[in-house]
């Protein structure tokens, strides 16, 4: 039995999915479809990324979903779900939106227009290279709270990505002025990541509340397919907790290394990452070993299936 798992911000590259959109017509009508509701040219952006557009905040998710669903489409199409056997969904920070797609609980062009408001939000919440986010390497989520209460720090946690990476998020000031307290705690690398906000923290309240009010529009299906949510990394059925939890997710932490112990207390023996890049199966691998994890990024990768 399988879980299946969407990448988030970060895994784009110039031409992910493209082979698919190319040899599939399956993956073409996906992202005509996604397309014709955004009125943007994903396919332009991901094969030439002009004026570095794939690495925008209010177009890089909406491709990035974009690259998922017509892979994720091809894989339904070439094999069929009794191949795949998912029993689980679940995706990182916007790719729980494509997890959701996946688990058939609002289809594609639900996700799409809200996904596309979802960048926009975040990419405008608040004023450009003011707030900003770092990688810190080395130590556990559990670590860098203890170092972030003791030393008094105005920065929180806001990816629990492994237990040797959380990603921090806070002023760009603040940001800055805690790489030193770090690395007398024995970190071993502080990465300033490339982003426009504090994603995933207070900052992101107002763009939050923005985005309830879109969710409150959808008509939501009672799939009754397991989904861990972001927000509590629980495996929820409930169609009121997965959307609560859909709701809170912008404004606080990622909690995936939870999400993937909660998952290894289940039955599940197999996890297929699908969408571009191979981030989340790196990330499991250093969370646990109970796994056989596929990654599913290129046409190349479909053997892996069977």
């Amino acid at each position: 039995m399988s879980a299946i798992i969407f990448p988030g911000q970060g895994s784009q590259y110039l031409n992910m999915s493209m082979d698919f959109n190319d040899n599939f017509d399956v993956a073409s009508r996906v992202f005509q479809e996604i397309e014709d509701i955004t009125h943007i040219n994903l396919r332009k952006i991901i094969s030439e990324n002009p004026s570095d557009n794939l690495n925008q905040t209010n177009f890089t998710q909406i491709t990035i979903f974009a690259a998922s669903m017509s892979i994720y489409k091809t894989l339904i199409y070439e094999f069929g779900l009794e191949i795949l056997k998912p029993e689980i969904f679940l995706g990182h920070s916007l790719g729980e939106y494509s997890a959701l797609v996946a688990g058939n609980f609002i289809n594609i062009a639900e996700a799409s227009d809200l996904i596309k408001k979802r960048g926009e939000l975040m990419h405008s919440s608040i004023q450009p290279n003011f707030s900003g986010m770092a990688a810190v390497i080395g130590k556990s989520a559990d670590f860098i709270d203890e170092v972030i209460k003791k030393n008094k720090l105005e920065i929180v946690i806001a990816n629990d990505n492994s237990p040797m990476q959380v990603v921090v998020s806070g002023l760009i000031e603040e940001i800055n002025s805690s790489e030193k307290i770090f690395s007398e705690n024995g970190i071993k690398r502080y990465v300033k990541l490339n982003v426009s906000a504090a994603f995933h923290s207070a900052f992101m309240n107002d763009a939050q509340n923005k985005l309830t009010y879109e969710i409150d529009k959808i008509n939501f299906e009672n799939a009754n397919q397991p989904i861990i949510s972001n927000y509590d990394s629980q495996i929820n059925t409930d169609l009121n907790k997965i959307i609560y939890a859909l709701k809170n997710q912008m404004a606080n932490r990622v909690k995936w290394t939870e999400s993937i112990k909660k998952l290894e207390e289940t039955n599940i023996t197999q996890i297929i990452e699908i969408g571009p890049g191979k981030v989340l199966s790196g990330l499991i691998s250093r969370i646990t070993k109970k796994f056989d994890i596929k990654s599913i990024d290129k046409i190349e990768d479909l053997k892996k299936i069977n």
